[in-house]
């Protein structure tokens, strides 16, 4: 492994999730803490059922193979994943999964377009239903934009909250005191260190996409 993709995998802090595929004895996907690690040597996960341990025994098994995936935002926002083994699972003093340090870590841009970091007042909230009632208000800011989507942020202590995948109304107050009202859809939602990050993609050629953005000074 480089000295640079090792930097790129260990910005991703103690405390975050990874997605775990196991393909033996039967498929499994699930996710886990990232606890620590030790540079090429070992990555040490939460066990994510630990009340549960013996009903999973025969997917987190020593020598085991699996995939682990993770993102990482940022302008472009990326996911990453790489291929390990399990070399250990312990009961004592903590349940806790040890993986082979991987030896290659794969990575894919998740965005065509940039994302410009902001601090946008905002709020979202689910069309008309049926009936022509609009969701209720979720109020937050808008953390990074592009043309075609932006991440909108807000805080929660409830770690079981997410945003469904829906269409919505991205509601933001522009440079000119006034509420622009963007329609969108919710791609994407997770929750961390007390915020949840909801991925929004607004729809296509929506004008005021652009007049806010040259608001904002950011170039199309």
């Amino acid at each position: 492994m480089t000295a640079q993709l090792e930097q790129i995998f260990f910005s991703l802090m103690p405390g975050n999730l990874v997605d775990l595929q196991i393909n033996s004895p039967v498929k499994f996907r699930t996710k886990a803490t990232l606890v620590g690690y030790e540079m090429g040597k070992y990555i040490i996960l939460k066990h994510p059922a630990p009340q549960q341990m013996n009903n999973y025994h025969d997917v987190f098994s020593e020598g085991n193979g699996v995939v682990v995936r993770y993102l990482l935002e940022g302008q472009q926002g990326e996911c990453f994943a790489f291929k390990t083994t399990i070399r250990n699972v312990t009961k004592f003093p903590e349940k806790f999964i040890f993986l082979s340090y991987p030896k290659e870590i794969e990575n894919r841009q998740l965005r065509t377009h940039q994302r410009f970091v902001t601090h946008l007042p905002s709020s979202i909230q689910a069309r008309e239903d049926s009936e022509g009632k609009l969701g209720s208000e979720l109020k937050g800011i808008i953390a990074d934009i592009s043309a075609k989507g932006c991440g909108f942020l807000f805080k929660t202590d409830n770690e079981s909250l997410k945003v469904n995948e829906k269409d919505i109304y991205v509601n933001i107050r522009n440079a000119n005191d006034s509420i622009i009202t963007i329609p969108a859809r919710v791609c994407n939602s997770r929750f961390e260190h007390g915020k949840v990050n909801v991925g929004i993609q607004f729809e296509d050629d929506d004008p005021q996409i652009k007049t806010l953005l040259n608001q904002l000074f950011i170039a199309l």
